[in-house]
């Protein structure tokens, strides 16, 4: 069980740039927001993309409730992905494992988020000030967009790359030892509950009575299926069929609604003529 050179070198360059926001402008907060492309590219460079995913979707679940006021997230979800992904794939660990693995990785990286904060505060500060008085727009661009991208390769490249190159091979050996142990199965067991609050935190988001019905009609599908072993990906593509419909037929309703009022709008108009 082993992580290659290059390969922790190429998570921890995609982190860096998830975490710097310096990939597809605004789009890249959404990737730090989100575990499921992280995974994706763990499981392109282990060349283990099925089972990537499917660890990567039960982590998911963790944050679907989570919310990130002023940016600060309580448990980075990418870095999370970017250590649990590899240490499931290496010990073959199961997803609902993988997920007590990656909370509390997931934590010690919303630390070195605030670590990035710090340094942003201490070198940023003083050199846009330094730039500003002296109207150097060309030096204060790079000061605001450039600097802050080159200082979180600083920590995060080599922060990710000890993370897998020498931890994920021995998380995973210690996790491989423990199979069928006690120890699995508390961390099984706490990895279905923590994914279990994150959609109860969802539904209380969303807050409505008349979404309820999508949830019991999820809940009790994936009861009656369990036999069938249906994936978390298969899940979120019948889910999203199941969604688009719902909203075409709530779409075509009421423009429905909206053509019968005008007809009859002017129809009473016409006979006020009369």
């Amino acid at each position: 069980m082993e992580v290659t050179v290059v390969q922790a070198l190429i998570i921890a360059i995609w982190i860096a740039a998830v975490m710097s926001r310096a990939l597809l402008g605004g789009a890249t907060t959404t990737l730090r927001f989100t575990p499921m492309m992280t995974g994706l590219v763990v499981g392109v460079v282990f060349g283990r993309i099925a089972e990537a995913m499917i660890v990567t979707a039960s982590i998911q679940l963790i944050y679907m409730g989570v919310f990130s006021p002023g940016g600060q997230m309580p448990s980075e979800p990418a870095i999370a992905a970017g250590v649990a992904v590899p240490v499931a794939l290496l010990s073959n660990m199961s997803a609902e494992a993988a997920i007590a693995i990656a909370v509390p990785v997931g934590l010690l990286g919303s630390y070195l988020y605030q670590l990035r904060f710090f340094i942003n505060t201490l070198v940023l500060s003083r050199l846009s000030d330094k730039y500003a008085a002296e109207s150097n727009s060309k030096m204060l661009s790079f000061t605001i967009i450039g600097l802050p991208i080159i200082i979180a390769f600083i920590i995060y490249v080599p922060f990710m790359f000890v993370a897998l190159y020498f931890g994920a091979p021995v998380i995973a050996d210690i996790v491989g030892s423990a199979s069928g142990t006690v120890i699995f199965h508390v961390l099984t067991t706490i990895g279905g509950g923590l994914a279990a609050i994150g959609i109860a935190v969802t539904v209380y988001v969303i807050g409505k009575k008349n979404y309820i019905a999508f949830f019991l009609l999820a809940y009790f599908c994936a009861v009656i299926l369990k036999s069938l072993n249906v994936t978390m990906i298969t899940y979120a593509i019948v889910g999203g069929i199941i969604a688009f419909i719902y909203v075409l037929v709530k779409t075509e309703t009421l423009s429905m609604v909206k053509a019968t009022s005008s007809a009859s709008s002017i129809a009473d108009d016409d006979d006020d003529d009369y």
